[in-house]
């Protein structure tokens, strides 16, 4: 189970990318800059939690389990820096 709530941490906080995505390409452009930090903000929370998922599936005793929770939660850290990139980029671009 301890591994299951950081992982369900990283999923939920992963959604927040399509929020901070929409603000910067439609939202209010005075506050473009707002929505890249949110995109640093959710970066920071996804890799925060898969650091929790390692460190708790190292302690299982199912490798396989293991194996499995940790491939998912790297995955899923490997798409939030391409999100984050994406929003990143849109935002520097506007603010030019």
């Amino acid at each position: 189970y301890a591994t299951q709530v950081p992982l369900r941490t990283m999923k939920t906080a992963f959604e927040v990318f399509d929020v901070v995505k929409a603000m910067a390409e439609i939202g209010n452009p005075n506050s473009v800059s707002d929505a890249g930090v949110g995109a640093l903000a959710v970066r920071s929370a996804v890799l925060g939690a898969c650091l929790n998922v390692k460190i708790n599936a190292a302690g299982l005793k199912d490798r396989a389990a293991a194996d499995k929770l940790v491939a998912e939660a790297e995955a899923l850290a490997a798409e939030a820096n391409v999100r984050e990139r994406e929003v990143i980029e849109i935002v520097e671009n506007k603010i030019k």
